[in-house]
C-alpha cells in the first residue's frame, strides 16, 4: 500500500510530497525544502521509514533544497531531472523511467517550460506530482531559467492533460490555500488554458511582469549544487 503525505512550507507556499510502500517501509521525498528537514526527519522517524531517495521536479529559485542536508542524515541519493545543472546529483532522471519502491511505481514525465530541464512524477497512475508546470487553475511562470511559454503548453495540455480526468494533481506550489485537483478539472476551470490558443497562452505569459523569488540569487547556485549551500 501507499503512504502520501503533502507537506507544506509557509515561508515559499511550497508543497513537499513524502511517498512510501507500507510494507517495505522505503520512502522518498519529493522537493524537500532545506528549512524543513527536521520536521521531515522527524515524521520520517514517527512512521518507522527509511529514505532511499530525494528527489526533485526541478532546479528551484524560490527554496533552496534539503537534499544536501538530507543526504547526511539519511544516506539517501539524490535525483534530479536530466539535463539539469546540478553535477552533484547521485542519478539523473530521463523521460519515461520509473523509480520503483516496493509496490510503488513512480514515472517521470518531461515538462519542460517553467524551466528547461523540469519533470513531473506519476505515482502508481494515480497521483501527479506536477512540481511548477501546471498548477491548481494556473501554471507555472516561464521567464527566467531557460523557461519557455511554448514549451510549458506544449508541456501540459500535451503530456498532462492528456491523462486520465481522474488523475490527481498534486502541485510543487499553492498560493491561494489549494491542496489538490484533478486533470478533469483542470482541463475544464484553468484559465490558462481554457478556451486559449497557443499564441494566445504565450502572450499572456509575456506579459505577467511577475517579480524575481525573493530567494533566487542564493536558491538557483545552492540547488546546483544539490542544496549544499557551504559548497
Amino acid at each position: 500500500m501507499m503512504l502520501f503525505r503533502q507537506l507544506f512550507d509557509a515561508e515559499t507556499s511550497t508543497y513537499t510530497y513524502l511517498i512510501a510502500d507500507t510494507v517495505s517501509k522505503e520512502a522518498i521525498l519529493v522537493d524537500p525544502v532545506l528549512e524543513r528537514v527536521e520536521r521531515d526527519c522527524q515524521l520520517l522517524k514517527e512512521l518507522g521509514l527509511t529514505l532511499k531517495y530525494c528527489l526533485e521536479t526541478h532546479i528551484h529559485a524560490d527554496h533552496i533544497t534539503g537534499t544536501a542536508k538530507l543526504r547526511k542524515m539519511t544516506d539517501c541519493l539524490g535525483i534530479v531531472p536530466e539535463n539539469a545543472q546540478a553535477v552533484c546529483a547521485d542519478k539523473f532522471i530521463k523521460d519515461g523511467e520509473v523509480l520503483e519502491l516496493g509496490s510503488l511505481k513512480i514515472e517521470a514525465i518531461t515538462t519542460p517550460g517553467h524551466t528547461d530541464s523540469h519533470m513531473a512524477y506519476l505515482v502508481n497512475g494515480t497521483n501527479l506530482l506536477t512540481g511548477d508546470s501546471l498548477l491548481i487553475r494556473g501554471c507555472g511562470r516561464t521567464d527566467f531559467q531557460g523557461g519557455s511559454a511554448l514549451r510549458m503548453y506544449e508541456s501540459i495540455t500535451q503530456r498532462l492533460l492528456t491523462l486520465p480526468d481522474e488523475t490527481l494533481v498534486y502541485p510543487g506550489h499553492d498560493y491561494r490555500g489549494n491542496t489538490v485537483s484533478t486533470i478533469g478539472e483542470e482541463k475544464l476551470w484553468n484559465p490558462r488554458f481554457v478556451g486559449l490558443t497557443q499564441s494566445e497562452f504565450i502572450e499572456l505569459m509575456a506579459n505577467l511582469n511577475l517579480p524575481d523569488p525573493k530567494k533566487i540569487m542564493e536558491a538557483v547556485p545552492a540547488n546546483e549544487k544539490c542544496g549544499n549551500v557551504a559548497a
